[in-house]
């Protein structure tokens, strides 16, 4: 994962993922249990998995898988809709140390990779409804602001896969009403660091398989 983060192929691969790949992602209809106690129930942008002796799933029906192996984090969004914000100047003479990912207010918002939700948190007046993800080898942070609402369920401590939902676009916090969005940030974190610390890294090159801006 850290050289993924640090090299970007010249290959840009692109896989798109539907619900036939949830399906077959967790076992419906792969063995005679899944075929008796397991179903996929669409829900308009995203899906739900019910199995037997397990909490359902709900994921995105279409995922698009960026060329260091992170999906974009809003479903139905492709490489060439987001621009590159992670130097933009903020308030105070901040960097944004981010990318904001346009898309219509409810739009599904997924785990751009697997993890564990580390905090679920409202900061009043900054990033609103967020939710903060670290990946499964601990080295890094996803961080989703400006979330309309969290995914039906959706608890610190929850394991979380590629592809399942974490919540929906909004604008709350210090965002527009006028351009729902998702404030998308990774954070490299060094042993010990919490979930609000580390060092920030583009995003951008990693979803869009294309060179950061300046």
């Amino acid at each position: 994962m850290g050289r993924a983060f640090t090299v970007i192929s010249t290959a840009v691969i692109t896989a798109v993922l539907t619900s036939a790949f949830w399906v077959f992602t967790y076992n419906i209809g792969g063995s005679s249990d899944a075929r008796s106690n397991g179903r996929v129930e669409g829900t308009g942008d995203a899906a739900i998995v019910k199995r037997a002796n397990s909490p359902p799933v709900e994921v995105a029906e279409t995922v698009e898988i960026g060329p260091t192996g992170l999906a974009i984090p809003v479903a139905g969004i492709k490489r060439d809709q987001m621009t590159d914000t992670f130097t933009a100047a903020r308030a105070g003479g901040r960097r944004h140390d981010a990318i904001d990912i346009m898309a219509p207010e409810g739009t599904a918002i997924i785990a751009t990779a697997p993890g564990t939700v580390e905090k679920l948190f409202e900061s009043v007046g900054k990033g609103g409804t967020t939710a903060y993800v670290r990946s499964e080898d601990g080295k890094w942070i996803y961080y989703y602001a400006h979330l309309l609402s969290y995914a039906p369920g959706l608890r610190e401590g929850q394991k979380v896969a590629r592809g399942d939902m974490i919540g929906r676009v909004g604008h709350t916090g210090d965002a527009s009403p006028a351009g729902p969005h998702l404030h998308f940030a990774i954070n490299q974190m060094n042993p010990g660091e919490r979930w609000w610390q580390g060092t920030p890294i583009n995003p951008y090159p990693l979803l869009a398989g294309k060179p950061a801006k300046g």
